[in-house]
């Protein structure tokens, strides 16, 4: 008896803090990932809450913390760069392809709150999902309150991505608006526009896709009343035929 348990004792994982760091070790890119987010977290807050440092310079830390969370992202899931066609397709449908592009739209534009917002609740539902691996590690009897604090993160999944493909279709009429304000460069509502098309295509996400269809079938919904007013229903009109061009994908 005291032979089978020390066997089935000795056949079980090691957990604590050895574990941890032989994790960490041959783990280095996702546990460096991991250390990003949180450090994209961190700065988010301290943009929204100015306890350290000057806002400004922080809200482009969180674009730089972004860039290199993406590009290590696509470092793992794509093959090494090749000039075809081929390869800059599939790099086109990749999300972490779309949010380094994402950043490079609004690093040469004044600092907007709004733009953080998705960067944050990202780095939130891929923090705490790895956190749950690293917590295994320690043991899964550890740390519950951490546990608990993650399970609502991700039982919330659904909503914060709805919230974020709503954020991303709601920048775009504010980048126009920032155009005239100043704070943007003519250029940017068209490369914005050219990224919310590629987060339309999105394999992996169709969160972007189905709040989109849901806007545009409300706006078409409220042009068909006969009791809004013609120049109102021209101009609702008019942007179902512009956003029509950004459809390259149907709801399934």
């Amino acid at each position: 008896m005291a032979d089978s348990s020390s066997a089935s004792s000795a056949n079980q994982p090691e957990r604590g803090l050895a574990a941890l760091k032989q994790h960490v070790i041959e783990h280095k890119i996702s546990c460096g990932l991991w250390a990003l987010r949180l450090l994209a977290m961190l700065f988010t807050l301290f943009y929204f809450i100015p306890l350290f440092g000057n806002p400004y310079n922080i809200y482009y830390k969180v674009l730089i913390c972004n860039s290199a969370i993406n590009a290590l992202r696509l470092h793992q899931r794509m093959p090494p760069i090749q000039f075809t066609s081929a390869f800059f397709a599939e790099l086109s449908m990749e999300d972490s392809f779309h949010y380094l592009f994402y950043a490079s739209v609004f690093l040469y534009a004044s600092p907007i709150a709004l733009v953080l917002l998705p960067i944050f609740l990202f780095a939130l539902l891929h923090f705490a999902s790895y956190s749950l691996t690293l917590l295994d590690c320690l043991g899964q009897n550890r740390m519950w309150a951490w546990r608990l604090m993650i399970s609502l993160v991700e039982f919330q999944s659904g909503n914060i991505l709805r919230f974020i493909a709503m954020i991303e279709i709601i920048l775009l009429p504010i980048s126009i608006f920032l155009v005239f304000s100043g704070r943007a460069g003519l250029l940017t509502p068209f490369i914005y526009y050219h990224f919310l098309s590629l987060r339309l295509k999105s394999r992996r996400n169709p969160y972007t896709r189905n709040v989109f269809y849901e806007i545009r079938n409300a706006i078409s919904a409220v042009a068909a009343k006969p009791s809004v007013p013609a120049i109102i229903r021209r101009l609702l009109t008019y942007f179902l035929q512009v956003v029509q061009v950004m459809e390259p994908v149907r709801q399934q």
